[in-house]
């Protein structure tokens, strides 16, 4: 039951996440109910979706996982190494630098590295199934990014070095904080010391 209700919500946020792929269904949508509403219902569905994802792995955690093959140990320990630049990308493309300039896309790229050394440390099949999704839909993204003739949404002034620096700081705390608090409360896993 968990895994289905997970598949539900990887359908919901993923899917409202790809309809801003598709800019002609999103313009008509949005000439037709109206930008703010756009904008409430895309929310409230990310949300919802969320909700059913988090909700959804927790119960097929709980009711037992099904193995496809078993990670070597040593593939935590890349993840938990790789997740500090995975962090810091998805940081810097809220705070750009020199890091957004170079990459153009870090939220896409962090997305990516995050969901690629879950793939690596996890071999059942809910965390497949939910990691390989979000890092299919990232690549999609990125893909279509790259075909896209409009400008997408307002531009972000971009800084320097000095933003970079407040990005990799920022980013630091959040994964500390995502180390140390949310993963092995939220989720039930311990993720320093295993």
């Amino acid at each position: 039951m968990g895994l289905l209700v997970m598949i539900l919500g990887l359908l919901l946020f993923l899917g409202v996440h790809t309809l801003t792929t598709q800019r002609d269904l999103r313009g008509s949508l949005i000439a037709s109910i109206g930008e703010s509403s756009y904008k409430i219902g895309y929310a409230l569905a990310s949300l919802a979706g969320l909700a059913l994802v988090v909700w959804g792995f927790a119960h097929y955690r709980a009711a037992g996982m099904t193995n496809v093959w078993y990670p070597p140990k040593f593939a935590k320990h890349i993840t938990v190494a790789l997740m500090l630049p995975a962090v810091i990308l998805v940081v810097s493309s809220y705070i750009r630098g020199r890091i957004f300039s170079a990459l153009k896309h870090p939220m896409l790229t962090g997305v990516k590295l995050w969901a690629a050394v879950h793939l690596l440390a996890n071999g059942d099949l809910g965390s497949i199934i939910l990691f390989g999704s979000f890092l299919t839909w990232a690549v999609f993204d990125r893909v279509s990014l790259k075909r896209r003739t409009d400008a997408g949404a307002p531009p972000i002034p971009v800084g320097g070095l000095s933003n970079d620096l407040i990005a990799v700081a920022v980013g630091l705390v959040a994964y500390l904080a995502l180390a140390f608090a949310f993963h092995p409360v939220v989720i039930g896993v311990p993720v320093i010391g295993v």
